[in-house]
């Protein structure tokens, strides 16, 4: 997810946050330190609404951490591994390298996620319980969190894909008819629908006065009938992919250039005259680096004289590559994490090959042409 910040690893997944959670963790603490809180609580000091609100939104988002890493963690079990965790506006998302491998493996990792928030709500309930008379703010906390998550863990249950709940279904349709492309697309339109009624269902609540609320729940309908649509879309992506590696789909006729070549006449003699957008740096046969037409863009154009290749190229150790085993999938997944539209195949530390972005495309509509 673009524009997301690492923090931090745990069991070895890579957790980040994205810009848009800052937004919402600062309204959730808002909400909660402003009116919640002293709605409820009237006679505590201002100093102690901000702090419970705090530790409030804090352990929320902990929550949704848990639930996905839940499904993280099935999926590694099962096999699948998981890139990395991104927190961000709408609560959390697990990137997964592939798909589930069997209708059983998308039953398990999707139906967790929402049995972990329904465990918290249970855990955040029975301290509610044993706390309320004696640690009023502990309480205060642990009931907040004890219907929120159950809240999230049903609403994550609502069979819309590509919710929890929609990759429930998912499953169940792929066990019964054996082919994941139709069972998607179902889960997908069951999806569309259910975000229809809560876009349907909050323009009613802006009609009849509420419009904060309709407002959101219109929002989280648009967000969910994308994400639908472009979960479809990415499901068919990897099946028109599957099978295929770098070594498929590489060119091994990679223009050369020398480091010492001046800017100038990369552009004019080669970017313009061959119609090409990226050369392999070669010296005595060994890859020195790539250069590119956003390298150019780079430069300053009046240096372009006075500039080599090598001033301006991507070296070596900093090249994105791949491997010629590595699927196109992942391939074409690395190229849109790193925005770069060419990535060099190496096997040992031989180039053997270069993929191109429009070459990845290219397959890719030609399989669509052919029904594949």
């Amino acid at each position: 997810m673009s524009g997301s910040i690492r923090i931090g690893t745990i069991f070895g997944i890579p957790i980040k946050i994205n810009y848009t959670w800052l937004f919402i963790f600062a309204l959730l603490t808002l909400s909660l330190g402003l009116y919640y809180f002293p709605q409820r609580y009237s006679d505590w000091p201002t100093w102690q609404y901000w702090a419970v609100a705090l530790a409030t939104t804090l352990l929320f988002f902990a929550s949704v951490l848990v639930h996905e890493l839940m499904h993280s963690l099935i999926s590694i079990a099962q096999g699948v591994p998981v890139r990395d965790i991104t927190l961000f506006i709408f609560g959390g998302v697990s990137s997964l390298t592939e798909e589930p491998r069997s209708a059983g493996s998308e039953f398990m990792m999707a139906l967790v996620g929402p049995l972990s928030s329904i465990v918290l709500a249970a855990i955040f309930g029975l301290i509610w319980l044993l706390s309320r008379r004696f640690a009023p703010p502990l309480a205060a906390i642990c009931f907040y969190l004890a219907g929120i998550n159950l809240s999230l863990g049903f609403f994550n249950l609502i069979p819309g894909f590509p919710l929890d709940g929609g990759r429930v279904l998912r499953a169940i349709l792929w066990a019964a008819t054996g082919n994941i492309r139709q069972a998607t697309a179902v889960a997908t339109q069951v999806g569309r629908l259910i975000a229809a009624l809560f876009i349907v269902g909050g323009l009613g609540l802006v009609f009849l006065g509420q419009a904060a609320n309709g407002l959101w729940l219109a929002f989280i309908g648009w967000f969910l009938d994308n994400a639908a649509q472009q979960s479809y879309r990415q499901m068919l992506l990897t099946e028109m992919l599957r099978g295929v590696s770098a070594r498929d789909i590489m060119t091994t006729e990679c223009a050369q250039v020398y480091p010492g070549l001046l800017v100038e006449s990369l552009v004019h003699d080669y970017l313009l005259a061959q119609g090409k957008r990226c050369f392999v740096v070669i010296q005595d046969g060994k890859l020195l680096g790539i250069v590119t037409v956003h390298n150019v863009k780079t430069a300053p154009r009046d240096r372009w004289p006075m500039l080599t290749v090598q001033d301006i190229m991507t070296p070596l150790a900093l090249l994105k590559r791949v491997a010629p085993q590595d699927e196109a999938i992942d391939v074409l997944r690395r190229m849109d994490e790193a925005d770069v539209n060419q990535m060099p195949v190496i096997e040992g530390d031989r180039l053997i090959g270069l993929v191109a972005r429009d070459q990845v495309l290219r397959l890719i509509r030609t399989r669509a042409e052919l029904g594949m």
